[in-house]
């Protein structure tokens, strides 16, 4: 599904990332972990064609990223809050990108609902601009957008960050329930070694910008983390 090769990023001669081969199959719930300065958001930028590699370059269902956008009809992410649209409603949004998405009103009214219970009564129909809202009330907003139009791979950096402990339960719901899905693809980086764990199936530690463990997870997965990252 995503192949990485040779995929280098140097800013003034100072390299941060450097993945040589990695293979991101079709259905995977894929976890990044690593300090900051790892490469984590570099490499999600990369994926998303947001900044151009120095060096290789990732395919994404034999797509090059930085050379082709067909990618992007599949593809859905949220990375931070500067991504949203700021001056709409929560509602404005949605629907703003359900029409970029081939996706009409119906369509988007029956996911929020699915989703009711994510939102904690706090997002929809409050009148009130997504700028408005707390950093974890816009990150909910954010989250939710990415599942519009049924997406193969969802990108999701530092989702479990500014959120309470029952939205973060409720959301490693949602992606455990994406990752059932054998077409669905979802990529998460979180600082959180428990949450990632439990919602991946396989994690990869950045360090420095390399791969320093490739891991299936099991039972022993977070008791190993904690082990390395303990150093």
């Amino acid at each position: 599904m995503i192949q990485v090769t040779n995929l280098s990023k140097s800013y003034n001669g100072q390299r941060v990332l450097k993945i040589e081969n990695l293979v991101i199959n079709q259905g995977e719930s894929f976890g990044l972990v690593g300090n900051n300065g790892a490469g984590k958001t570099t490499f999600f930028s990369l994926l998303l064609d947001l900044i151009e590699p120095s060096t290789g370059h990732i395919t994404t269902k034999g797509i090059q990223i930085n050379t082709n956008e067909k990618w992007k009809t599949f593809t859905a992410s949220f990375l931070d809050e500067s991504f949203l649209i700021g001056y709409l409603t929560p509602e404005e949004y949605f629907y703003f990108i359900g029409e970029l998405r081939g996706q009409n009103k119906a369509d988007v009214d029956a996911l929020l609902a699915k989703h009711d219970e994510f939102f904690n009564g706090e997002i929809l129909k409050s009148k009130k601009y997504i700028r408005d809202f707390s950093k974890g009330n816009q990150k909910k907003v954010g989250i939710i957008a990415t599942l519009i139009g049924n997406p193969d791979v969802i990108v999701l950096d530092e989702p479990f960050a500014n959120l309470d402990p029952t939205t973060q339960f409720r959301l490693k719901k949602i992606i455990k329930e994406l990752a059932d899905d054998p077409r669905v693809t979802i990529l998460v980086s979180s600082h959180d070694l428990m949450h990632t764990v439990e919602v991946s199936d396989r994690i990869v530690v950045l360090n420095k910008g390399e791969v320093v463990k490739d891991i299936v997870t099991s039972e022993e997965t977070l008791k190993e983390l904690e082990a390395f990252f303990a150093i």
